[in-house]
Order: structure tokens, then sequence, then C-alpha cells
């Protein structure tokens, strides 16, 4: 006990003396002041951490930029550390004063962008590119990887047609129409493995996505690139003890922009005045609303795992997304997994790549949007059900709350990828590596209609319908690369790769139908059962087919001195695709670059960070046509009764052989400059391009004899588009606790066809969007030679008659009626569809632990014709429900269903496509949870635009039929109805 004491005593002691010396040094303490600027040492920083190093001694900047701070003797260091700028570390001498210059850490200059077949420091990259990281993602809840990007790439047209309907793709374009009847989409590459899927990519797990825009960056893909790539690179785990994140969202979608048809009250109310014929059957019923679930509720679950060691690491994660839409019997549930695992051995010589990705998806397809069209014209005085209770049915028109209940349409999809990647380092420099991937892509698809359903009673003799479909799709990738590196006295660094591709992709389609069931009880899990098989009703169809492409190809980068940069690209390629006589070809590219800002005339620039010249050229093909489009192909002609009185079916030739197809090529010169000024206040990048697309292929008219049938599919045209895109990212305010940045994407372009015909088959001009519906109006857009692409062309619009009939212009601008016009002569260009603009705004703020994100988004100079103006819109469609305006602005029509520049409306729009309140919890310590952000993401709140249609947003703009805004169940541009969404979601890391 005794000797405790004793102890204990020491140590008192002890630490009373420790204490008294640590007081006696701070007695001895000093005060160092004095002030911090920029490097240019113009401008003071206000807001700069300045603290002892080692200790909580610190303070910050005043608005001059000075600061005093009281400091123990000894030897001391300062660390200087502000947002933006290199953090910088000052040794304290015998001065009291420490000026000091922090430089701005432009940091951007130095990122790494994926190219491709590899990576190149953003500082040497001579080509138009793009990356966008997670952090600029759109936050409104991503239904495709590419609406992350939507409105941040200028050039990128991102339109999703299907509005918010969970089933549906967006329609992509970049750099406006490369095609009349080939794919104009770009080339999708997922780590590296070529048409990689997009549904296997959730938000959480992608890590960046570039865009190749000119043909310079593009070469390297061939008769791919025709539309330009996009590369998307997932999430890798890193060195580090092991990390768990968890993501979620909740969203909740409500109707927006609902066309203003009559309500059932002013329906009624124009019955009893004798405006409508029709009959009050004494109902109320707001149609469109039964078909609305008003209980959607979208939600997304992803949680990933990662770590690593000195020698491998790895990357994990498992999702769920329910995407709910806002009309009943419309949702996609899916769920699956991404893994990566690289691991190093041979002395870090030998790396491995292995990524493994899964997708089950289950869609209801029964809706999509096309039931809108019939109850937003049916008389809303009617009830969807009988006295009885049963469903009502009528010829003219389908119950379509009935056909929600008593139909099926559910597709069951499974998508999986696999790919692995082995490097080796031979010696120092040389470097061999072969990729492998394969994709498999299948979904079985089935529907019931119930025996007592209105699709069985009118067509199938109240006996239930059954179908089902089965599809799959195989994608198999080998490359084999070699790639070298070498430095040259200390200046010149030259870096080539050479490669070999082999690719082959086989698809197969089954698909049967039947009727004539007496139950409801197997509904399409037992076609057999109906009785339609033996009376040849039932039907049947299957096909299968493949393509085989393979290609050599290099690439070869030369640096001297960071400022002057060249690549040269070359690649020889050949695809089953084409004719006999066109297999292979060439794509070659040259970009140069010129880093002005090492130049020793710029060093007097100080406000200038980096200054970058690019030029480029390149040629790419398209390859995305139909399997067998060169070959003679066989079909059936029907079944005949042979001299043995055997029926069997006939065979011949459906389509014309053509030995000398080739793919479209198209030609691209691209001019740029890459900018930072201020310390990274302001960047960004512009780009002018012009392209040509020649050899567009095109099915024309043939004599018979001597071909077999009326139609080969040939190279006849030219197509050609220029613009310029701007990317621009400002810092307006940056202090201590408040920064606010502006991000703009702004893009413009013209396309023109240039010309059809060659000299073999002449072309005057091509229609385009069949407009539908009532009335046989034919195509709304017709495209001469030299004409710009999407130009509606129709009549002009001229009054009405005192009864009022439709009056338009002839040629010589006198008036006439319909009947009298001459298509040929007296029709014109009415409008264009393509907009000549395309703007993307982002305003982030940030203050201490919160930020706000607005980004709108807008379209302008062009314009959309409003079908559902010029369909339901004027008295000619009672007594079907029609548009307040058949009363109003239409009141005196009285005329048929005419196609005039009368429906030919502005599309500009500007729009606040989302608004983003976040808030990161700060943790002072991180021993559990090393990061927790709340957000709140308002999509689509408001839009300014002067167009009377639907949203605007969701009509096309891209391909060669833009601009036709339907509300029409006949074709494919049925709108779906307009939301607008609020989401709660979290963000933890452990």
């Amino acid at each position: 006990m005794k000797r405790r004491l004793v102890f204990l005593s020491r140590i008192c002691l002890h630490s009373i003396w420790m204490l008294f010396l640590s007081m006696l040094a701070f007695s001895q303490s000093r005060t160092i002041s004095g002030k911090v600027l920029d490097a240019s040492g113009h401008s003071p920083l206000p807001g700069v951490t300045v603290q002892v190093k080692g200790a909580t001694i610190g303070t910050q900047t005043k608005v001059d930029g000075s600061y005093s701070l009281n400091v123990p003797s000894g030897t001391i260091t300062l660390v200087f550390t502000f947002v933006g700028y290199k953090t910088e570390e000052f040794p304290l001498g015998a001065s009291n004063t420490v000026n000091i210059s922090l430089a701005a850490d432009v940091t951007s200059l130095k990122d790494v962008v994926v190219v491709g077949y590899g990576t190149q420091k953003k500082q040497e990259v001579t080509s138009a590119i793009t990356s966008i990281e997670p952090t600029d993602f759109r936050q409104s809840g991503a239904r495709n990887a590419l609406d992350l990007v939507q409105g941040k790439v200028a050039g990128l047209q991102i339109t999703r047609t299907g509005g918010s309907n969970p089933n549906t793709s967006p329609a992509i374009q970049l750099r406006g129409v490369t095609s009349l009847t080939g794919s104009m989409s770009p080339l999708i590459v997922v780590d590296g493995i070529p048409g990689g899927n997009l549904d296997l990519l959730q938000q959480d797990d992608i890590a960046s996505i570039s865009v190749l825009k000119d043909g310079s960056a593009a070469a390297i893909y061939g008769t791919q690139a025709n539309g330009g790539v996009i590369i998307v690179t997932t999430k890798k785990g890193v060195k580090g003890p092991a990390r768990v994140t968890y993501n979620n969202y909740f969203r909740k979608e409500f109707k927006s922009r609902i066309p203003k048809f009559l309500t059932a009250d002013e329906y009624a109310a124009k019955i009893a005045d004798g405006e409508i014929n029709a009959i009050d059957k004494g109902y109320r019923t707001d149609f469109v609303d039964l078909l609305v679930n008003h209980d959607n509720l979208t939600q997304n679950h992803n949680l990933a795992f990662s770590g690593g060691g000195e020698q491998s690491n790895y990357r994990a994660s498992v999702y769920y997304l329910n995407q709910e839409g806002i009309l009943k019997e419309n949702e996609r549930q899916q769920y699956g997994g991404r893994l990566s695992i690289t691991s190093k051995g041979l002395n870090d010589r030998l790396t491995s790549q292995f990524n493994l990705a899964t997708n089950f998806n289950k869609s209801n397809l029964l809706t999509d949007g096309g039931n809108l069209q019939g109850y937003y014209t049916f008389n809303p005085t009617y009830s969807p059900y009988n006295p009885d209770g049963s469903w009502y049915f009528e010829q003219t028109s389908t119950n379509e709350l009935a056909r929600l209940h008593q139909q099926t349409d559910i597709r069951q999809q499974q998508t999986t990828s696999g790919d692995a990647k082995v490097s080796l380092d031979i010696v120092k420099g040389l470097k061999a590596s072969i990729f492998g991937s394969v994709t498999r892509d299948s979904y079985s698809e089935g529907g019931y209609a119930d025996l007592l359903s209105e699709l069985s009673v009118e067509n199938y003799d109240s006996s239930g319908y059954a179908w089902q479909s089965s599809f799959l799709n195989l994608k198999y990738a080998v490359e084999p690369t070699l790639e070298y590196n070498i430095t040259v006295n200390k200046d010149h660094n030259f870096t080539a790769i050479g490669g070999y591709s082999y690719r082959y992709e086989v698809e197969q389609y089954f698909d049967a139908s039947n009727y004539g069931f007496v139950n409801d009880i197997f509904e399409e899990n037992n076609l057999g059962a109906g009785n339609q098989l033996l009376t040849g009703k039932a039907s049947m169809s299957s096909y299968k087919n493949d393509n085989k492409l393979i290609a050599f190809f290099g690439r070869v980068n030369y640096n001297y001195k960071d400022k002057y940069m060249a690549s040269v690209i070359l690649r020889h390629e050949g695809s089953s695709r084409f004719g006999a006589n066109n297999k292979w070809g060439n794509f070659p590219a040259l970009s140069l670059g010129w880093n002005m800002r090492d130049e020793p005339f710029m060093q007097g620039a100080t406000f200038l960070d980096d200054l970058k010249l690019r030029a480029g050229y390149g040629v790419t093909g398209n390859s995305g046509i139909n399997n067998y489009s060169s070959l003679v192909t066989l079909g059936t002609g029907g079944n005949y009764l042979n001299p043995d009185g055997v029926w069997r079916q006939t065979y011949g030739p459906n389509k014309n052989p053509n030995p000398d197809l080739k793919w479209e090529r198209k030609s691209e010169y691209n001019v740029g400059v890459d900018f930072s000024f201020f310390k990274g206040r302001l960047s960004g990048a512009i780009d002018v391009y012009k392209r040509i697309t020649k050899d567009l292929l095109e099915n024309v008219t043939t004599q018979l004899p001597p071909f077999v049938t009326s139609s080969i599919y040939a190279n006849v045209g030219q197509v050609s588009s220029k613009g310029v895109e701007i990317t621009l990212s400002g810092v307006p305010v940056r202090t201590k606790d408040f920064s606010w940045t502006v991000d703009l994407a702004f893009s413009n372009s013209k396309n023109i066809l240039d010309r059809y015909s060659n000299e073999l088959y002449t072309i005057k001009y091509q229609s385009y969007a069949d407009i539908g519906g009532y009335g046989a109006l034919g195509n709304a857009i017709r495209t001469y030679e030299g004409d710009r692409i999407g130009n509606f062309y129709g009549k002009r619009f001229a009054g009405l008659t005192d009864s009022g009939d439709w009056l338009f212009y002839k040629a010589d601008g006198t008036k006439a009626s319909a009947d009298q016009l001459d298509s040929e002569k007296d029709f014109a260009v009415i409008g264009n569809a393509v907009p000549k603009v395309y703007l993307g705004i982002t305003n982030t703020f940030k203050y201490k632990n919160f930020d706000l994100r607005a980004f709108l988004r807008g379209k302008f100079g062009y314009n959309i014709l409003n079908t559902m103006e010029m369909f339901y819109g004027s008295k000619a469609s009672l007594p079907s429900n029609v548009l307040k305006t058949a009363f109003t602005k239409n009141g005196k029509i009285t005329g048929g269903y005419q196609y005039s520049d009368y429906y030919i409306e502005k599309g500009n729009f500007m729009k606040l496509d989302e608004l983003t309140l976040g808030y990161t919890v700060p943790f002072k310590s991180k021993k559990t949870i090393q990061s927790l952000r709340l957000y709140l993401t308002a999509s689509n709140l408001f839009i300014i635009t002067k167009y009377t249609g639907n949203d605007p947003d969701y009509v096309r703009d891209t391909g060669l039929t833009p601009g036709v805004d339907a509300l029409n169940a006949s074709d494919s541009r049925t709108p779906y109805m307009g939301t607008r969404g609020f989401m709660f979601g979290l963000n933890v890391g452990f």
C-alpha cells in the first residue's frame, strides 16, 4: 500500500513539473502576423486557415488576407490551407512577419481521361472528349445510365420520349443525324466490353462516363463509331481497409401538364346546350384519373463492399430497384449485383482484373401510355361499369380500365456479362494484354386476355387469347493488345498500342399464340390448351441470325515536353454484314495538341492557368444495319398442292443481293480549345466541328427485270453537319464556408441532307413521320436534297371561309381549299423539328455542410407539330371528348382534319429539371460511420414554354422523324403522362 502511494506521489509531482514547464514555454510565445495572397501577388485570400503544424492552434485570414496568430516559441511550422489552392508549409525563423502566396490547385488539368483502349492525362488529350464524374450526375433517380448525363455533355442529345415510363430507354444522338437507315446511336463500351448493356449499370456503381465526340477520338472503334462512343467505367476496389457503402432513394411522382379536355360537367353542359350531339348517361367520370397509380413509390437500394491490400483489391455490390410508374400496371422490378477483383503477381509484373455483373428484372408492360388516348376522348358522362357491376364494352372504343383488370403482359429478363483482362509487363515499357468478354441477354414475355375481356369477346369468340415469346442474344469479344511506352532524351515520349479485335454476335427469337380456351386457369402457360392449333388460326414464328466483326488497330501518341502532342490512329476492319466486294475498310485519324501556357511568351499572363489548342481529323464507319443485308434471302410464298397430293410451302427470293454494299463512311474535322483562368475560377472548352457522312444506306427502287424484287439496299447519299459546342465551369464566389459554382453546356448544330442520288439511283426527296390517326394526312416531314434534316413540309394556312372551312396559300400567293392544292407545287417548308440550340445550366451552392443544386435544361430554335390539337382541338372529333380549345381558339373551324402550319408551334422551352438540397453530417470521430449525406430532390418542377401540347421535352428530336407530338394510339409516338417527382435519398459509408 505504501509503495503505491509513493508511486502515485511521484506521478503527481512529475505531472505538476511538466505542466509548469509547459506554462513557462507558453509564456515565452510570440505573435506571428502577415498576409496571404494568391500566387499572382495581387488578390488577398480571405478565409485561409493558418495553423501550427501538429497542434490545434490556428486562425483564419480576414477580408484583406491578413492574420495574426499567437504561437509558442521554438521550432514551429505554419500550415496554410484553402479550398482550391495548394497547401503550403512555412518553417518559422526569427521574423514575426510571414507573408505567403498560395498557388491554385488546378487538379482538373491533371485528371486521367478514359479513351479508347486506355487512358490519358487530360492535359495530353488532343481530341474532343468529355468526361463526367458522379458528383456531376443528375440526381433525380436514373431509369437508364445515360439519364445521369442528360444535358451535361455539349452535343449529346438524350431525349426520354417515353417520359417517366420505367420500361423505356432514351433516344440518344451525338452531333446530329449520321445515317438514313443504319444505327445513329453512339457505341456503348462498358469496362472495355464493346456494345455493353446499359441494363447492367446502376448509378451507384459508375465511376465515370466519357464521351468520345469527334472522329479523331472514335476512329479506333471503326465501323461502330459513326455515332460517337460512350465509355462507361465502373467503380473498382482500392487499397485500404474494408469499406461498406449504402445508398438509397425513394421517389413519388405526381401528374404534370395534363391536356385540357372537357371535364364531365363541361361536357354534360354542352350536351344540354345542343353543342354536342351525344347522350348524357348521368355519370361524371374522370376516366384518365382511373388509370393513375396514386400510390406509386419508386425505391432504390445499393449496398457495396470494397477493400484491398498491396497485391489485390475487390469491390462487390448488390442492388434492388422497384420503379412504379404513374400509370397502373406499369412497373419494373430489378435486382442484381456486380463484382470486380484485381490482383497482381510475378513481382507486380502480372495484373489480372475480373468483372462479373448480372441483372434480373420483371416488367409489367400492359401500360405504355397508349391507353391514355382512349380515355382522354371517352364520353365522361359514361361509367366504365354496367348497372350490374360488369364491365361496359362498346365496339367503337376500348374500356382501358377493364383491360388493366382482364389482360396481362409480363416480361422477365436476365442479363449477365463477364469479362477478364490479364496484362504482363514483359520488359520495361512493354506490356502485353488480352481481354475477353461474354454478354448474355435473354427474356421471356407472355400475356393473356381473359375469356370475358373486351379483346376476347370482340376478336376471339369469348374464348381467351394467350401468347408467349422468348429472346436470346449472345455477344463474344476477344481483344489482345501490345502496348509500348518509351521516353527519348527526357523530352520525347512515345506511347504506342496495337491490337486485334474479334467479335461475334448471335440472336434468336420465338413466339406463339393461341385462343379457344375453356377457362382462365392456365393463362399463357399452356398454349396447347387452346383449340385453334388444328384450325390453323394459332400463330408461330421464329428467327435466328448472327454476325462477325474482325479488326486490327493501332495508335501512336507523341508528347514533347507536355507542350506539343500528336496522336495517330489506324483501324483495319471487316464485317460479315457487307458485300463480298467491300468486306474490309480502313479508318484513320490524326489529332494534334499545343499547350500554349508552357510557351515562354505566355509566362507573363499570370491570369492564365492553362490554354491548349486541339485539331483533329478522323474517319469512322457504320455497320449498324441488319444482318445479311448484302445477301439474297428467301421468303415463304404460300402453300400449294403438289402433284403427289401433298401441300407444300414454297420459297423464293424476297430481297435483291448487293455484293457492292459497304458501310457508311463519316469524315470529321474538329478544332477545339481547352482553357482555365484565374486559378481555376473559370475553365472550359470550345469545339467547332464539321462532319460529312458519305455512302448513306437506303432502299432504292429497281426495275423488274433484271432485279428479282422492286427495291435494293444500296449506298446512295450524303449527309453533313456542323456546329459549335461550349462547356464552361465557373466559381463566382468561394469563401471559407460558402461557394457557388456554375456549369454550362451549350451546343448549336445544323444538319443537311446533301444528296440522295448517285450515278445509278435517283431519289428526288424522301418523306418521313407518318402523321397517322384521322384523315389519312400523310407524312409530316419531307426532305429534299440540300435541305435541313427535319423540315416540316405541307400546307400554309391562309384563314377560314365564312362557313369555317379551311383556306391555304398556293405557290402564287392566292388562296384555295385543300382539294385545289398540288402537293408538289403548292406545299412548302413550314418549320423545322431539330433544335438549333441545346442548353444545360447547373448552379451548385455549398454552405458549410449544406449543398443546393439547381439544374436547368432547355432547347431552342425549333418547331413541334401538335397532333393532339390537330385531332382533338376541333369539333370534327365530336361526339368524342375534345380539348377545350375546340370551343375557344378553334371554335370557328368546321372543316375536317388538315395538316398545315396552323398546328406547327414553337417548341422552345427551359425547365427546372432538378433541384436538390443535401446535408452532409459532420463526424468528429469516424471510427464507425465514415460519411453520411441526406438529400431531397424535386424533378421537373416547372417549365417555361409557349408550346400548348404535351411536355416538349418528351417529343423526339433525334433521327429522321423528329418533332411530331402525338396523342394517338396508332403509332409509337404516344406520350406517357407527364410527371413531377419528389425524392428522398441517403448515402452512408462505413
